[in-house]
C-alpha cells in the first residue's frame, strides 16, 4: 500500500536526485521501465517536480524474445534521446544492453537513483510544457512519440473523471492494464491520483497466467471501477467457464466495466455478462468508449448505467463498396454485422467523418475519423514529417481508424490500413478473423487476416493466418478446408490458408494483433506453415505460393 501522501513525499525527495543524475538538464528525457510497482509511479512523480520528462517502457511480452526486446528498447530510448534508464534490478543487465549506444548516462534502479545527491535548480513544468512521451505500441517501422503536455493531460485527466466516469465519493478502482499503454497509465493511474480515488493493481502478467485473480480483486476491495480490452473479458470469462464456486464472488459493486483499446465485440460481453451473472455482475455496467495515445486517451464514452448498444446493419454492397451503413430490419435476408456504439464526443471535444479526399460525410457514411480538442497533441516528439501527416492545419488528428456517426455516437468499424480490398468491396479483417474463431478448436487471438498485392496487376490476395496446434495431418487437412468454408461464406472470397505453430502471430506490447506485422512476416518468408517448406520471397518481395507436403 502506496498512500499518495507519501508517493508524493517520495517523488519530491527523489525528484533533485534525478535531476542531479540527468546533468541538470531541463527536460531531458528519463526513460523508465514501466513495471506495475510504486517505484515506476514514485519515478513518474519525480519528473514531473523535477522539470524531467519520462518515458514509460514495455516489459517484455510472451515467452523469449529477448533479443527483439532490447532492441525494441534501443530504439525506443534512442528516439527520445533520453539521459537515464531506470528499472528494477531483474531487468538491469537488459536495460544496460539496450542503453549501449545511445545517449543514456546511467542505467540504475530507482532505490539507486534515490541514494544519489541531490541537484537544485529542478523545477515544474509550466502547462504547456510536457508531461511525458508516449511511444506507439506498434512493432513495424520507426517509433511515434505522443508528446503530452500538462495542460492536455489535465484537461483529459477532467473529462474522464468528470464527464466520462461521474467519479464520486467511494469509488474504487482495480487495474491489470499495462501502465506503458495509454489505458493503463492516464486512465488507472494518472486519473485516479488526480482524482483522489484509491487504485489497486495487478501486474499484467500475472493476469495474463491467472485471469481470474481480476475477479478476486474486484470483488476483495468491493471495486466499482475497471478497464479492459474486449480480450480481457474474454479471457476470464473462458478461464470461468464450468466452474461452479464462481458464486463466491460478489461483482454487484462494479459500476462502470468499461471496455476499450481495440475493437469492441458484443458477442464476447454477453458471454462475460452470462457468466458472471451468478456473481452479482449487472450487463449495464458495461461502458464502452473510444480513444488513442494522440489524444492523451478518451475521446467518447457511451453513457453510464446503459450496457453495450449496438448498430446492426445490413453486409451488402452498400456497406462493402460505398460504405453506407443502412440499418438491418427484422426480415432482411442479407448477412448483418453488430457494431457497438462508442458513444458521443466527451464535452470540448469533436469528431468528424471524412472521406480520402478530406470532406465531411454524413452519418452512417463510413470514413476516416478524426477527432479535435483539448487533449490532442501538438506533434510528435521530433518527428515533423509524421505530425504533419497526423494533423491538420486546424489541429484535426486523423486517427487512422475507420467509423461512422449514428445519432452523434460513434461507430469504429476497424483500421484503414487492415482493410482488405477485394474487386472494390471493402472486406473487413475482424469479420474474417472472429468467423474463423467460431471454428472447433480455434482460440480467440489465434487467426489474422490480411491482403498481399501478388505482384501481377495489383491483384489483392487475402491470407488468413491461423495458430494451430493439431498434429494429426488428416486433421490439419481438415481445419484447412474449414477455415476456408468459412471464409467463403463470410465473405464470398477465396483464401490462402497459412496453419503456423502457436505463438506465431505478431502481437503489440498493449496485446492488440498487428496485421501489418503478420503481412511483412508474411512476405519476408517468417509466416510457414506447418505442413510446407516455404520458398524465399523473389526480388519483388512477392513469395510464392507453398505446396503443402
Amino acid at each position: 500500500m502506496l498512500p499518495y501522501g507519501e508517493l508524493a513525499e517520495r517523488a519530491r525527495d527523489l525528484a533533485p536526485r534525478l535531476f542531479a543524475a540527468a546533468g541538470g538538464e531541463r527536460g531531458a528525457r528519463v526513460a523508465l521501465l514501466a513495471e506495475t510497482s510504486p517505484d515506476f509511479v514514485t519515478a513518474f512523480f519525480a519528473c514531473q517536480y523535477a522539470g524531467l520528462v519520462p518515458v514509460p517502457l514495455p516489459l517484455p511480452i510472451g515467452i523469449g524474445g529477448g533479443e527483439a526486446w532490447v532492441e525494441r528498447l534501443r530504439g525506443l530510448v534512442s528516439a527520445a534521446d533520453a539521459r537515464l534508464l531506470a528499472g528494477s534490478s531483474d531487468f538491469l543487465p537488459l536495460l544496460s544492453e539496450a542503453a549501449r549506444g545511445t545517449g543514456v548516462r546511467e542505467v540504475a534502479t530507482v532505490a539507486e537513483f534515490a541514494a544519489q545527491a541531490p541537484a537544485a535548480g529542478g523545477r515544474p513544468f509550466g502547462p504547456d510544457e510536457p508531461c511525458y512521451i508516449q511511444y506507439s505500441s506498434g512493432s513495424t517501422g520507426r517509433p511515434k512519440g505522443v508528446l503530452v503536455t500538462q495542460r492536455a493531460l489535465v484537461a483529459n485527466a477532467l473529462a474522464i473523471a468528470r464527464d466520462g466516469l461521474a467519479l464520486r465519493p467511494g469509488d474504487r478502482c482495480v487495474s491489470w492494464l499495462p501502465l506503458y499503454h495509454d489505458m493503463g497509465l492516464v486512465g488507472c493511474c494518472l486519473t485516479p491520483v488526480m482524482a483522489q480515488i484509491p487504485v489497486d493493481y495487478l501486474p499484467t502478467a500475472a493476469f495474463a497466467r491467472r485471469p481470474l485473480l481480476w475477479i478476486e480483486l474486484l470483488q476483495r476491495y468491493r471495486a466499482t471501477i475497471s478497464y479492459a480490452p474486449t480480450f480481457g473479458y474474454e479471457l476470464a470469462a473462458r478461464r470461468a467457464a464450468g466452474r461452479e464456486d464462481l458464486g463466491r464472488f460478489d461483482l454487484s459493486a462494479w459500476r462502470v466495466a468499461g471496455i476499450g483499446g481495440e475493437m469492441i465485440r458484443a458477442a464476447v460481453l454477453k458471454r462475460f455478462a452470462e457468466t458472471f451473472r451468478v456473481c452479482g455482475f449487472d450487463p449495464r455496467a458495461f461502458v464502452p468508449s473510444y480513444g488513442l495515445a494522440e489524444a492523451t486517451l478518451a475521446v467518447a464514452f457511451a453513457p453510464l448505467g446503459e450496457g453495450v448498444r449496438t448498430d446492426l446493419v445490413r453486409r451488402d454492397a452498400l456497406f462493402e463498396c460505398f460504405g453506407i451503413a443502412a440499418p438491418a430490419g427484422p426480415g432482411d435476408a442479407v448477412p448483418v454485422r453488430d457494431l457497438v456504439r462508442c458513444g458521443r464526443p466527451l464535452p470540448g471535444y469533436a469528431v468528424e467523418i471524412r472521406d480520402d479526399h478530406g470532406r465531411r460525410l454524413p452519418e452512417r457514411r463510413v470514413g476516416r475519423v478524426f477527432v479535435k480538442g483539448p487533449s490532442v497533441m501538438r506533434g510528435y516528439f521530433r518527428d515533423p514529417g509524421a505530425s504533419a501527416r497526423a494533423l491538420d492545419p486546424a489541429g484535426w488528428l486523423d486517427t487512422g481508424d475507420l467509423g461512422y456517426l449514428v445519432d452523434g455516437e460513434l461507430v469504429i468499424t476497424g483500421r484503414s490500413k487492415d482493410l482488405i480490398i477485394v474487386a472494390g468491396r471493402n472486406i473487413w479483417p475482424q469479420d474474417l478473423e472472429w468467423a474463423v474463431e467460431r471454428l472447433p478448436g480455434v482460440r480467440a487471438g489465434d487467426v489474422a487476416a490480411f491482403s498481399v498485392d501478388d505482384g501481377e496487376g495489383g491483384i489483392e490476395r487475402v491470407i488468413v493466418a491461423v495458430e494451430c496446434r493439431l498434429a494429426d495431418p488428416r486433421e490439419r487437412a481438415r481445419l484447412r478446408r474449414e477455415v476456408q468454408g468459412v471464409v467463403a461464406r463470410t465473405a464470398g472470397i477465396d483464401c490462402e490458408v497459412v496453419l503456423v505453430p502457436p505463438r506465431t502471430l505478431p502481437y503489440t506490447t498493449s496485446g492488440k494483433l498487428s496485421r501489418a506485422t503478420a503481412r511483412e512476416m508474411w512476405r519476408r518468408g517468417e509466416l510457414v506453415d506447418v505442413d510446407a517448406a516455404v520458398p524465399a520471397p523473389d526480388d519483388r518481395g512477392v513469395r510464392p505460393v507453398p505446396e503443402p507436403v
